[in-house]
């Protein structure tokens, strides 16, 4: 089961505000006269008010990275050539269903938002990024209703981890495969059709939309975050949240301690959490004090990513959850590097071995060193992401690790799925 929930403040304007009213909805998709009653589709601003204010609010970009959406804005904007802009939604992390629920719901406050980041850097054309089929239909019919008065194509791509990458995405849109590239350079310098090219996450630019229609709110816009809440343990039916044991879409304010986001999906036994999809990795003691903060999560030796939290029931051992997100990113190589090829074999192979009980006693030494001397080697971040996954599992879970050599672990004993289901989320 999964669920739709806003924490934001009462007045506070959210994405989720109208499914929570009901008042948009029609035919499950958004009610265009109500977004434009509603400030959508505003007057386009003066470019440079629109940027400072999207710099003074700290909007950073929800793809993952968390790179702030303001610089991002003004290299494409002072690059040499006439931008493009990419309104990305392409999720590749299993876990997170926010940027697909978007772009199928509320496709108007996306498309807007391109609009404005378009008007922000002069760019002449845009383009919808998406692999999901009713996501492409959403948006299609919304163009058709409202065009926003820039050129934009939808471009339909395949699911893969990493075909939203934004080299991957530009990659794509220029008629090759969905695969990253070497940079530099990057697409802000050269992108489609060698044109300095803005790739923001879908979540990104609805934010803007949001925040040109209500000013007044900017600050609490750009720190609001859409979240995605999975676990694998099931709650009792007097101890479940909303969703009892189950998943959740959820609007919450900066600084939100994880452990509240916890009990809203009926997780409130975990005892740790996978952060930031599979490239946040695993924490264990003290994780429910840590709140939804880009920076905090940062020194606690994690990463928010795409806003995707999986949460580990004390039944849930953390070694079988790091085997199956490593053969899970081995399987999803792009296989152009060398490196992430070997380095993801190496750490998912060797993690096996230690989940099974068959690791030579040289498996940690041996998962210690690559989890340090991997990351930043491949072309794109599936190689952090299995990197820091490992490295968190041993600095979080030394003694779980080390108790697989002498004990059947019954979590461990099949074989590690490649396929992601179990960090997997349906779209509500």
């Amino acid at each position: 089961m999964t669920g739709v929930f806003s924490l934001l403040p009462e007045g506070q304007p959210g994405l989720l505000d109208p499914l929570l009213s009901g008042a948009w909805l029609s035919g499950g998709g958004e009610d265009l006269p109500r977004y434009l009653a509603a400030g959508g589709y505003a007057a386009l601003p003066e470019p440079g008010r629109l940027l400072d204010r999207i710099s003074a609010a700290g909007l950073r970009g929800r793809g993952g990275a968390g790179f702030p959406a303001a610089v991002k804005l003004a290299a494409v904007r002072d690059a040499p050539g006439r931008p493009a802009v990419v309104a990305n939604g392409e999720e590749g992390e299993p876990g997170s269903v926010k940027d697909r629920w978007l772009l199928r719901h509320r496709p108007h406050v996306v498309l807007d938002g391109m609009r404005l980041a378009a008007a922000v850097t002069g760019a002449g054309h845009g383009f919808v990024y998406l692999s999901d089929a009713p996501a492409e239909r959403a948006v299609r019919r919304a163009l058709a209703e409202r065009p926003t008065g820039l050129h934009v194509d939808v471009v339909r791509t395949e699911h893969t981890y990493v075909a939203g990458e934004e080299t991957a995405v530009v990659r794509r849109i220029d008629g090759g495969p969905a695969l990253p590239t070497a940079k530099p350079p990057r697409p802000f310098e050269s992108g489609v059709q060698g044109a300095p090219t803005l790739v923001a996450n879908v979540e990104t630019l609805a934010r803007i939309a949001l925040m040109h229609a209500r000013p007044e709110s900017a600050e609490a816009v750009a720190g609001a975050h859409l979240v995605t809440l999975s676990g694998t343990g099931r709650e009792g039916p007097a101890t479940g949240g909303p969703v009892a044991g189950g998943a959740a879409l959820a609007e919450v304010p900066a600084g939100t301690h994880l452990k509240a986001l916890a009990d809203l999906c009926g997780h409130g036994r975990a005892d740790s959490v996978l952060l930031g999809g599979l490239f946040g990795g695993l924490h264990g003691a003290g994780w429910a004090d840590l709140p939804l903060d880009h920076d905090r999560l940062a020194e606690a030796g994690g990463a928010l990513g795409c806003g995707a939290l999986h949460f580990l029931h004390p039944e849930d051992c953390p070694v079988a959850v790091a085997t199956e997100a490593a053969a899970y990113l081995a399987a999803q190589s792009a296989r152009q590097c060398g490196v992430c090829v070997s380095g993801t074999r190496a750490l998912a192979g060797t993690l096996t071995a230690v989940a099974r009980g068959t690791a030579d006693a040289d498996a940690s030494g041996q998962l210690h060193r690559w989890s340090r001397g991997l990351p930043g080697r491949g072309a794109c971040g599936l190689l952090d992401a299995a990197a820091r996954v490992v490295g968190t599992l041993l600095a979080h879970f030394p003694d779980r690790v080390d108790g697989h050599r002498h004990a059947v672990c019954t979590a461990c004993s099949g074989p590690a799925p490649e396929d992601g289901r179990r960090f997997t989320v349906p779209v509500p």
